[in-house]
């Protein structure tokens, strides 16, 4: 309510866009302090409106983001994604970037190889993490892209309890706990800038 329904307009800069995409039933909000950061060090940051509540197939989510750089005519961007969305990212790197827009990833709390905890959710946009799953079991067998991707995750994170490793990517491990919790966390905000500025086109 206080920030209202639609993500604010942080377009201005002269640095590298960046992409941000939330994770599951998350609206933009919940990586605010992250665009904003990202925005006063000179990036333009965008937001995908159209995702909602991002409950939808990780492939059809995937398609509307790119859809979204093409409206945009934006190259050279960078994604910054939180859990769900870093399936999302990791998805049109694979699939839908034929343009090649996407430089490099920075994704937090991503669950690339899936999440156990998932076989007893109810909805099928929880559903959709299962190791099983045709779309994840896809994903991680596509390792060509690993290389472009930083995963950042907590030391604990209660909703990926086999980690956020990715065969082939950076992979870090912060002393940080949750899943939710460290994306307003000052160290976790200087990591993902850190890697921001220094990606390359």
């Amino acid at each position: 309510m206080r920030s209202g329904l639609r993500p604010p307009l942080l377009h201005q800069g002269s640095e590298a866009p960046v992409l941000l995409l939330p994770g599951v039933f998350e609206t933009w909000h919940y990586l605010e302090r992250l665009a904003e950061t990202l925005n006063r060090h000179g990036h333009p940051v965008y937001f995908v409106h159209t995702l909602g509540f991002n409950s939808r197939a990780i492939d059809v989510s995937a398609t509307l983001a790119q859809q979204f750089l093409r409206h945009r005519n934006l190259t050279g961007v960078i994604i910054v994604a939180h859990s769900k969305g870093g399936l999302i990212g990791k998805r049109m790197m694979v699939a839908d970037d034929v343009e090649g827009r996407i430089v490099r990833m920075i994704a937090i709390n991503t669950p690339f190889s899936g999440s156990p905890l998932a076989r007893y959710a109810l909805g099928r946009a929880m559903r959709e993490f299962r190791p099983e799953h045709p779309t994840m079991r896809t994903l991680l067998r596509e390792e060509g892209v690993n290389s472009r991707i930083t995963s950042l995750f907590s030391s604990f994170d209660q909703y990926i309890p086999d980690g956020s490793a990715l065969e082939g990517a950076e992979n870090v491990r912060l002393p940080l706990v949750g899943h939710f919790r460290p994306l307003g966390h000052p160290l976790l905000i200087g990591e993902v800038l850190e890697r921001v500025r220094a990606a390359k086109s």
